[in-house]
């Protein structure tokens, strides 16, 4: 972007933090800066998007809803925000064990945005401003590296310890397509679906941003001056339907829970039950596939009209036809945008067909034989960035104080966003507190999961968390999310200590209690007998620890209330860690010592100034890869597609010998 001499002027506000792009990412990253004390402006194409859903207004699902109860007890607000503007809740996967459980709302789309825009303009310390931001501003810096023995005490007397100088740009603003320049130490780039925005249908195309908002058209430029390798990813949103024109008495009625389990921990479970709005489930047929099939050469996805990448976990109905083509029929849910709109999301039939196409297959679904369009379905393409030029941290490997998050990086999905943006905007404030980063690893949380497989992995799709990418994901799971991240928000200053200590209390008693059940004994009374006989369980021949019948397939530490004369109230939250523990203990056990493995490879760092190419016996292709990544540690080494175990040993033996 080019301005006029005359037009560029100083803002003259003081800024520690600017954040680009209000979406969930950015609401994330702005507060937790903002809350960290840091002076912040959030800038968003429009104040009124802000936390838009421009997709289905649900958060959580599987895996999705274990990233979102993670950056609550992080600090975050998504989970607090939901809680508030749900209108359908249900835990996911109850028939199956604890590390797959996962909580999904549907939102009120409109509810969402406004609650969390309230959020944003009570919070201190920061400002939004509605104008798109052009250039990222920066100088040029010598930054020295210094490497060498692990002894501190030689290495702060600089004995057998190497300098490396090297050049990189450091932050000093940001300008704005109005010719604003406001100066600031960090910037987090949070732009989403907006860099150079196109939506497509058939042959309709149009230069805009999500549900026709105002693209961000002059930022890519910025960025690849400053030499940023940049992708083009697509995603894409079904129809919306008009609520009048759907026959739901042709579809299975979906409910949400009876009792509601809340995202935050800090949400009283009984100030949110509610009555819950339905959902709706149909399917499509051959009739449906047949009309998609005739007009795969009207799809802008198929007829080459479309560049950018999309997200094989999450595809187009035109792609589940192609490549499931065995598949008889796809499941079609219609989901409410809110209580006071008539507008219904048509989940699992994304297109980016031709409008005339549109109707006719969504007219073909039993229920919708009359369905009118509200809004077209469409696919977006948008501009992104290859995230192994990220640190952990998310800040850029080149730029100092250049952070990035959500969609901007590749990613797909709110709650991927979100996660981001809080730890991008975590470390921001770290790097202004002059404190070390906060990096999450992969036996602590999905958030360090998704963000390890972001920097490392060579990714040419929307990236989608799912539970499958989590190796530990037993103890990875939504109900312990406080107990494993909680102590990290409250060092890094985001939980106060009246929510540390409630957790600490929780923790004992959950403690206190599974220590007392395997002391308490169980005898072989008529009482004990019949109450064994009506839980279809197994009679007793003599005397049982009370730990080992909970460990009962058919009972459970819940039910076994019944028959604990010694047992206290305890609340619900702690009765399921108890119950979870002794169930799976074995597995948690041996996870553990798994996870103890993995630490050891991860602590194994690797110098700052390591140079590749000299190691003898380490493959063309891994020195190629270490080289461009430039990894931490061997573990985060051993991760990076191109490098195998045998140049992981190479390595090992050439950082012991060195």
């Amino acid at each position: 972007m080019k301005y006029s001499a005359n037009s560029v002027w100083e803002n003259k506000d003081e800024y520690d933090v600017a954040v680009i792009g209000g979406g969930h990412a950015g609401c994330e990253a702005a507060l937790a800066c903002a809350r960290l004390g840091f002076k912040t402006v959030m800038f968003t194409v429009s104040v009124d998007s802000i936390a838009l859903m421009p997709c289905n207004p649900n958060i959580g699902g599987s895996s999705k809803g274990h990233l979102v109860r993670e950056l609550d007890a992080l600090g975050g607000e998504m989970g607090k925000v939901i809680d508030q503007t749900f209108i359908q809740s249900k835990m996911l996967n109850q028939s199956k064990g604890p590390a797959v459980h996962s909580l999904r709302a549907q939102a009120d789309k409109a509810e969402y945005g406004r609650a969390m825009r309230k959020v944003l303009e009570e919070q201190e310390n920061l400002d939004i401003r509605q104008m798109e931001v052009t250039e990222i501003l920066t100088e040029e810096v010598e930054k020295i590296e210094k490497s060498g023995v692990s002894s501190s005490e030689k290495f702060e007397s600089g004995e057998n310890v190497s300098e490396t100088r090297k050049k990189l740009r450091r932050i000093t603003g940001v300008q704005t397509y109005s010719g604003a320049i406001y100066r600031c130490k960090c910037v987090v780039l949070c732009t989403g679906t907006y860099l150079r925005a196109r939506c497509i249908y058939g042959e309709v195309s149009t230069n805009t941003g999500p549900n026709g908002l105002q693209p961000a058209n002059y930022l890519t430029d910025s960025l690849k001056n400053l030499g940023i390798r940049m992708y083009r990813f697509k995603t894409g949103t079904p129809a919306r339907i008009d609520k009048k024109s759907i026959d739901f008495s042709k579809m299975e009625e979906q409910f949400g829970d009876e009792r509601i389990v809340p995202f935050s921990f800090t949400t009283d479970p009984d100030s949110i039950q509610k009555d819950q709005a339905s959902c709706w489930l149909t399917y499509t047929n051959e009739t449906t596939h047949e009309i998609i099939r005739n007009n795969l050469d009207r799809s802008p996805l198929y007829s080459g009209m479309i560049e950018g990448t999309g997200p094989r976990y999450c595809p187009s109905i035109e792609d589940k036809v192609v490549k499931f083509a065995d598949k008889k029929r796809h499941q079609v849910f219609i989901e409410p945008e809110g209580l006071h709109t008539n507008e219904m999301y048509v989940g699992g039939m994304s297109s980016s067909l031709p409008e005339d196409v549109q109707y006719a297959m969504y007219r073909s679904i039993p229920g919708l034989e009359h369905a009118k369009i509200v809004r077209n379905a469409y696919a977006i393409e948008y501009d992104c960035i290859d995230a192994r030029q990220l640190k952990s941290t998310l800040e850029f490997k080149n730029i100092s104080g250049l952070f990035s998050g959500g969609q901007f990086n590749g990613s797909s999905g709110y709650e991927e966003a979100a996660a981001q943006g809080l730890i991008a905007g975590i470390n921001a404030a770290r790097k202004l507190q002059k404190k070390e980063g906060i990096v999450l690893d992969r036996s602590q949380a999905y958030i360090g999961v998704l963000i390890d497989d972001l920097v490392t992995k060579e990714s040419h799709e929307p990236y989608r968390m799912m539970t499958s990418r989590a190796e530990y994901r037993l103890l990875l799971r939504q109900d312990n999310a406080d107990q494993r991240l909680t102590p990290i928000g409250h060092e890094i200053g985001l939980i106060s200590e009246e929510r540390y200590q409630n957790l600490l209390k929780k923790q004992e008693l959950s403690k206190n209690e599974i220590d007392r059940i395997q002391h308490v004994n169980i005898g072989t009374s008529q009482k004990i007998q019949n109450f064994l006989k009506k839980n279809n369980s197994t009679p007793l021949t003599s005397g049982i620890k009370l730990v080992e019948l909970a460990r009962r397939p058919e009972l459970s530490y819940k039910i076994l209330e019944e028959i604990d004369e010694g047992r206290s109230e305890l609340p619900e939250d702690v009765i399921e860690q108890v119950d979870i523990h002794v169930k799976y203990e074995g597995y948690i056990k041996r996870q553990e010592r798994q996870v103890e493995q993995f630490k050891k490879m991860e602590e194994k760092k690797i110098p700052a100034d390591i140079n590749y190419a000299e190691i003898p016996s380490l493959r063309i292709e891994a020195k190629q890869k270490l080289e461009e990544l430039r990894p931490d540690s061997i573990g985060q080494a051993s991760r990076i597609s191109g490098v195998s175990p045998a140049d992981i040993s190479v390595l090992l033996v050439y950082l012991k010998a060195n």
